[in-house]
């Protein structure tokens, strides 16, 4: 296509955000007519949070807001009763209804963080697909919509000839998922106007099937847009690390921690991430992705505070910049690092080195933390541990009570005595 005349188009493309769109012209010139339009991508509710991959389409919807458009954050309080199968190599665990609400509730707090949310014309808005799906009625469903639906087509997506070629189970249940997403983008037609829905390039198939689901039923002219799953340089998944995902919610992941894990960034990720992850002006990401050996570190930190902020707040960005620099460039033992708080008695004979490692995580097994101290990656207290039987006494604790762990150079908890 030529250069976009949409404000948003030009901005995704730029910026790293498209992987496909079915009609990419049409949109461009649907999204410059000057008036709002609506877009969403649906967030099933499998737990209690968000991690690190979905950042990627909660910053699809933000650019979309910025641009003067009306984003749809659809939650799956239906469609997670039923399971994705899209990427996954087995069937999803069942969960419960008061589970599914558990998790929704954990999660909508997030997008508030990213979006503005209100009854104006480009205000986001929030809307849950239980709504519609635990109305549906099954014949008169299949009959209305199921017809239009082709198997053989659908045995040929991704989603589901992935699992059958590896000769993994496939429920109904799950077969059943893509049919009822498609319906989603039917009814947030219907109810709101909306003509585009956004997602992962995984969900390329679910998309596809809305946007030709409202042309046979309503002749409506929709449009699907992906965003490329994103690894890192190193090939690894966007948003894993040794310690598991990195979770969005600060109950979960610290702002501390989401603040060292964007510093971590690899060199070669820098430029990307910086366009993907923040708002930052792509000519101060051109600037900052030109620096060399050490310099870069400090593009790294602008990437940490900018993502951290966002997430988190500009306080809780600033307080974590500011104890990582106390620790690793001044060497002090900061007091905004995470913490454990353990009775001293139970220190007073003292806790096996491997076991108060895995006790507070910073190893996943004692057979983890014992591997940890064999190969010299354990401190306390700055002092590199030896063997990884040795007792930690609360004799190891200073004036106020803390102990400091650390594994690598990285990685710090403090160990407070009770």
């Amino acid at each position: 296509m030529t250069e976009s005349k949409s404000a948003f188009l030009q901005t995704v493309t730029e910026r790293g955000f498209v992987h496909q769109c079915t009609d990419m012209d049409a949109l461009d010139a649907a999204l410059s007519e000057g008036t709002p339009r609506l877009c969403y991508i649906g967030f099933d509710c499998t737990a209690d949070s968000l991690h690190v991959g979905s950042l990627l389409p909660i910053m699809l919807l933000r650019w979309f807001q910025k641009s003067g458009h009306k984003p749809i954050v659809l939650m799956g309080g239906g469609t997670t009763k039923v399971g994705d199968p899209s990427g996954k190599d087995e069937a999803r665990q069942l969960i419960t209804d008061e589970k599914i609400a558990a998790n929704k509730a954990g999660i909508q707090g997030i997008f508030e963080k990213f979006l503005t949310f209100g009854d104006g014309p480009t205000d986001a808005i929030m809307v849950d697909n239980a709504d519609w799906l635990d109305e549906i009625e099954y014949i008169p469903f299949l009959r209305d919509y199921g017809r239009h639906f082709s198997v053989n087509r659908m045995l040929g997506f991704d989603s589901v000839k992935l699992r059958l070629e590896r000769e993994q189970p496939l429920s109904f249940l799950e077969f059943n998922y893509m049919i009822l997403q498609a319906y989603d983008f039917t009814e947030l037609f219907r109810r709101h106007g909306c003509i585009l829905q956004m997602g992962g390039s995984d969900q390329w198939g679910n998309i596809v099937n809305g946007v030709d689901l409202g042309r046979r039923v309503d002749s409506a002219q929709l449009y699907g847009l992906t965003s490329p799953l994103i690894t890192t340089a190193s090939g690894a998944k966007m948003g894993k690390t040794a310690d598991g995902a990195v979770w969005l919610n600060a109950d979960r992941v610290s702002a501390y921690d989401y603040w060292q894990f964007w510093r971590n960034t690899a060199d070669a990720d820098v430029g990307r991430f910086l366009r993907l992850f923040t708002d930052l002006p792509l000519a101060e990401i051109e600037k900052l992705e030109a620096l060399k050996d050490a310099e870069i570190n400090e593009a790294k930190k602008i990437l940490a505070n900018h993502a951290t902020a966002m997430c988190h707040g500009a306080d809780a960005a600033a307080e974590a910049e500011k104890t990582a620099a106390e620790t690793f460039e001044q060497g002090q033992s900061a007091a905004g690092l995470p913490t454990i708080d353990i009775p001293a008695a139970e220190l007073a004979d003292g806790i096996t080195a491997f076991a108060l490692f895995a006790r507070a995580g910073l190893a996943t097994s004692n057979g983890d933390a014992r591997r940890l101290i064999r190969g010299g990656g354990a401190r306390v207290n700055d002092v590199q541990l030896k063997d990884e039987n040795a007792p930690v006494t609360a004799d190891a604790a200073d004036a106020d009570g803390v102990i400091k762990l650390s594994a690598g150079k990285k990685r710090h908890v403090l160990v407070k005595l009770g």
